[in-house]
């Protein structure tokens, strides 16, 4: 058996697979766009898994993939030997929506949310257990973050920088990103608008914690960035 209980209670994961990839220019959505064979969605959903604290996980995918995600969720858990319950549901127009979609579906026991989105499929577990280990110590909001390495500028409308933020002080963010979770659901109730849930909590004025991330957390977008993945992946 995979799933465990932690020290933050019940964990429940919600991966967002609903995406349409239009940058990818694939004929299916970005999440069942193979690699090595196999949709992103499996890449995904393998990591998920592999996490020992998980104990249940709902994936977010469009209405006209419900089935396949389905199926490919539970060739997963044969795959791991994994007993964690998985359930697929319907996503919204936007990510936020998604998100708040799988919120409502997992159950009431789940006191721990991982929100990973299927695109960043070849994340290692071990981001996963830093995540889930830092909401275990305290922490209300954790995101993983690798360092930024190039110079950033900030620019106006017309295009002129404005300022030159100190890089060291920077953080390229990827998921999983964990909440506890009553701050998550307080999050949405405001509103579901924003690029990452981590945003969504930094308005209500709270903390959001900073682990360390990890290369192979891509995040798949354009054709260049799947070429990268699979490059990855036969590493």
């Amino acid at each position: 058996m995979l799933n465990n209980e932690t020290g933050a209670g019940r964990v429940g994961v919600i991966v967002v697979a609903a995406g349409s990839g239009s940058r990818l220019g694939a004929s299916v959505p970005k999440a069942f766009v193979p690699l090595a064979g196999v949709p992103l969605l499996g890449h995904a959903l393998r990591g998920a898994l592999s996490c020992a604290a998980v104990a249940e996980a709902v994936v977010v995918a469009p209405a006209a993939h419900r089935a396949e995600a389905q199926t490919l969720a539970e060739q997963v858990c044969r795959e791991l030997g994994s007993d964690v319950p998985v359930t697929v549901v319907v996503g919204g127009a936007e990510r936020g929506d998604s998100v708040a979609a799988g919120l409502a579906e997992l159950g009431e026991a789940v006191e721990v949310v991982l929100v990973h989105d299927a695109a960043r499929c070849l994340t290692p577990v071990a981001v996963f257990d830093r995540v889930v280990a830092a909401v275990a110590a305290g922490a209300g909001a954790v995101v993983p973050g690798t360092v930024v390495v190039d110079t950033v500028k900030q620019v106006d409308e017309q295009g002129l920088v404005v300022a030159t933020p100190d890089r060291a002080t920077l953080r390229a963010v990827q998921t999983p990103q964990g909440f506890r979770r009553d701050l998550l659901e307080r999050a949405h109730a405001v509103s579901s608008d924003a690029t990452d849930d981590a945003g969504l909590v930094e308005r209500l004025g709270e903390r959001v914690l900073v682990v360390d991330g990890d290369p192979r957390a891509l995040k798949v977008t354009t054709p260049a960035d799947l070429e990268a993945a699979a490059r990855l992946l036969a590493t």
